[in-house]
């Protein structure tokens, strides 16, 4: 029942008609109140694909992109190569932001909001720029072995998006922030559970206490933007109402909470143990568009799929030569050539200096073979150090 949406046909119930208050044995589904009165009367109902009403597909689509996009167009000002070393400035004043927070809590000072709204200002300025140069570097700093807060990363994360779904700058912060601190409450539970997550029932109680801690949390800070504590209770609340604190869903849940919870669940899939599952960033896409409808919101699930794309920038991948490359810019047109730098050569071995290809141009791994990416790879899968790039 979850799975149902407009446009679809239902040619028959698990009832009689008579027992519901539908007219017509067989119909269009058009309203939210057609919807609710099939779950409230229904445990499932029957489809037929055959004569789903495509024009309502379409219609009930873009009212839902109207809903969730804004009207802001932006026009990448520098390239990746240009733009990496500001993005690096930023992303190191961000660390010592989430480092100064991270002592305040735990000794029971309040926070500075005036630093976390700079940092937050810094990653929007960046991302407006060129959102890949971003992207890159928190994914090459993840593997060179220095200390990622996944504070930095969601936040980057989240304002990446906001980019692509064209909302104003200052919305962008907001994203950026909340990325930074919805996660601050976290450092109220015991270090233990905070760094390993929960192994039992009364472990996983604890830990979802840390959604009213982040919010106490910012409530109690001046300066924040009064909306902030409100939208850091939503990062764990899913569309079909199956998350916590408070089993919100659908549109009880904000925008920029609905977004948080896609974005935090894609980088936990994707983030090394003890923090995360370690997936490849395919495989974590394919189960967020599993997801849609039912956990997630189903077009911002498109939307973030698009935004992040088939070889997300940072990603590892492997091609057909058997080289092992990274993503370092997304091409909007291809999606399936993207810019990559050849770290590994087929018997694994590094490629130094490392060797950058646009397969866009279709280069070739020998006469009539253009290189193309077999398959991404896990994130942890080479280690780059990113000074030895372009900065």
């Amino acid at each position: 029942m979850e799975e149902l949406s407009f446009g679809m046909y239902v040619t028959k119930l698990d009832r009689p008609w008579t027992e519901t208050p539908f007219v017509f044995q067989g119909f269009v589904l058009k309203t939210e109140k057609q919807i609710d009165v099939l779950k409230k009367y229904c445990k499932h109902v029957f489809v037929d694909p055959e004569k789903e009403d495509l024009a309502e597909i379409a219609k009930a689509n873009a009212e839902e992109l109207a809903k969730i996009r804004g009207t802001t167009i932006y026009k990448e000002a520098a390239s990746v190569e240009v733009e990496l070393p500001r993005a690096q400035s930023a992303y190191t004043k961000t660390t010592v932001v989430v480092e100064e927070l991270s002592r305040a809590v735990e000794v029971g000072n309040t926070i500075d909001s005036a630093h976390s709204q700079q940092a937050a200002a810094q990653i929007t300025d960046s991302v407006v720029r060129n959102p890949d140069a971003m992207a890159l570097l928190i994914k090459l700093q993840e593997k060179s072995g220095a200390t990622l807060s996944r504070a930095a990363e969601v936040s980057v994360m989240m304002t990446i998006f906001g980019r692509f779904l064209q909302l104003p700058p200052e919305r962008l912060e907001i994203l950026g922030m909340l990325g930074l601190l919805q996660d601050v409450g976290k450092l109220k539970l015991p270090t233990e559970l905070a760094t390993q997550g929960p192994m039992n029932a009364a472990q996983v109680e604890l830990y979802r206490t840390h959604v009213d801690h982040s919010v106490e949390i910012l409530s109690n800070t001046p300066g924040l933007p009064p909306e902030l504590p409100g939208l850091a209770s939503l990062h764990h609340e899913r569309f079909d109402g199956s998350g916590y604190p408070r089993g919100l869903r659908g549109g009880g849940i904000a925008l920029f909470g609905l977004i948080a919870g896609i974005v935090d669940s894609f980088d936990t899939l994707t983030a090394p143990p003890p923090f995360g599952e370690n997936m490849s960033p395919s495989n974590a896409l394919n189960i967020i568009y599993k997801g849609r409808g039912k956990q997630f919101h189903p077009a911002l699930v498109e939307q973030f799929i698009q935004c992040v794309g088939v070889f997300p920038v940072g990603s590892v991948v492997e091609l057909n030569s058997g080289e092992v490359a990274v993503v370092i810019a997304q091409n909007l047109v291809r999606r399936l050539q993207p810019r990559i730098m050849v770290v590994k050569d087929a018997r694994g071995n590094p490629v130094i200096p490392y060797k950058m290809l646009d397969l866009m141009k279709e280069p070739k791994v020998k006469p009539g073979e253009p290189y193309r990416i077999q398959r991404t790879l896990e994130y942890d899968t080479v280690k780059i150090n990113p000074r030895e790039l372009f900065l």
